[in-house]
């Protein structure tokens, strides 16, 4: 069971800094698929969008939150830029409460992932089923 494999996974100081520049690019792939929903909902409903408040409100949320999300992203990345790299932390406690394979994954790998989680490139219809 995946359960049993995390709990025996040896504990491993890495430089804080490092662990936040992966959490910054999280958040900047979250902004990025947040990002994509918006044209998706405005265009479904074309016109009829702008007639709604309601609608109006949901797209302006969307869109709160890429800006909240790209704001949390620049305001580590920023901050991390402070923290001496001979600052270290185990990251094992945290990647176990990880849900998403990838996250943990990318989170804990210790190298920064380039590009994103749900690249425009692939095939559209695969899923990974929960």
């Amino acid at each position: 069971m995946l359960t049993e494999l995390k709990s025996h996974m040896p504990h491993v100081d890495e430089a804080l800094p490092d662990v936040m520049m992966r959490i910054v690019s999280e958040l900047y792939d979250v902004a990025y698929l947040i990002e994509r929903i918006e044209p998706m909902l405005s265009d479904v409903h074309g016109e009829v969008v702008l007639e709604s408040a309601d609608r109006i409100k949901v797209l302006q949320g969307i869109d709160l939150a890429v800006q909240k999300t790209r704001g949390l992203a620049e305001f580590i990345d920023t901050v991390t830029a402070a923290i001496p790299q001979s600052w270290l932390v185990d990251v094992t406690t945290a990647l176990n409460l990880v849900k998403l394979a990838d996250m943990q994954k990318s989170l804990g790998n210790g190298m920064l992932r380039h590009g994103h989680s749900q690249p425009l490139t692939e095939a559209a219809g695969d899923f990974e089923a929960f």
